[in-house]
């Protein structure tokens, strides 16, 4: 970039995945063997020219898909027996839809403040109750139902979700884009349709359906449980 006749070089900064591809990069290639010990984090951090919270967001990136192994006071090292493990990232519900080539819709359901049940709490972890928001919503593509969520945000953690209109934007794209999370526990189960979500999916009672179940915290702290049950015929694809 040219201002008033200098050249002024621009200055990029990496994203945590952007470290985090680099650091593989160099696993991938022998760089770093099997075994070896990583440099310190600030060490990656000043070559990179980041911060060291962003090396260490890609280094626990790194550990949990079993690239790595990190530990106090021994520092990082390649792992002498990688584990492999398929990623998958929470996705944007609209993302999905239009990836497909189809028209996105969405309509929300109910929107209450309720105390969380027992079986909530336990997904969370917690020691008891306490009211969070409750918000159960439709996604559509091409009009038809996509994937139905009965979801759980903790007010103590994402006290501002409550200014978020989500008559209008899906709790799923605003938690995705504004709260990121450092543990996110994930479960795949089928179940067959009862009464009302066989309603709100437009299918028959008793069909085979898929349950995608997230729960995400931030440190300690809850942010959102969410029970998404998809339309007949849904598919997921993950690389690594």
């Amino acid at each position: 970039m040219t201002v008033g006749g200098d050249t002024v070089t621009e200055v990029v900064r990496l994203s945590w995945k952007d470290v985090r591809d680099r650091v593989h990069g160099r696993v991938l290639d022998g760089t770093y063997a099997p075994g070896d010990r990583l440099p310190r984090d600030e060490d990656l951090a000043e070559e990179f020219g980041c911060a060291r919270s962003t090396v260490q967001r890609a280094m626990q990136d790194l550990s949990l898909s079993g690239i790595v192994e990190r530990r106090r006071k021994g520092g990082t090292r390649v792992r002498r027996d990688p584990v492999t493990r398929a990623t998958l990232d929470i996705p944007i519900t609209r993302n999905e839809v239009e990836n497909r080539g189809a028209v996105y819709g969405y309509r929300l359901i109910g929107l209450t403040t309720e105390a969380v049940p027992p079986p909530v709490t336990a997904k969370f972890e917690m020691a008891g109750s306490e009211e969070m928001l409750r918000v159960r919503a439709l996604h559509l593509a091409d009009g038809h139902p996509f994937v139905f969520e009965d979801r759980w945000v903790s007010l103590r953690t994402v006290p501002e979700i409550l200014e978020i209109d989500l008559a209008a934007q899906s709790a799923n794209e605003w938690l995705v884009r504004n709260k990121p999370y450092t543990r996110c526990d994930l479960r795949f189960y089928a179940m067959n349709a009862d009464a009302e979500t066989a309603a709100i999916l437009e299918t028959g009672e008793g069909a085979a359906l898929m349950v995608i179940e997230r729960t995400t915290w931030i440190g300690l702290d809850p942010i959102t449980s969410v029970k998404a049950v998809t339309a007949p015929g849904y598919e997921i694809l993950t690389r690594s």
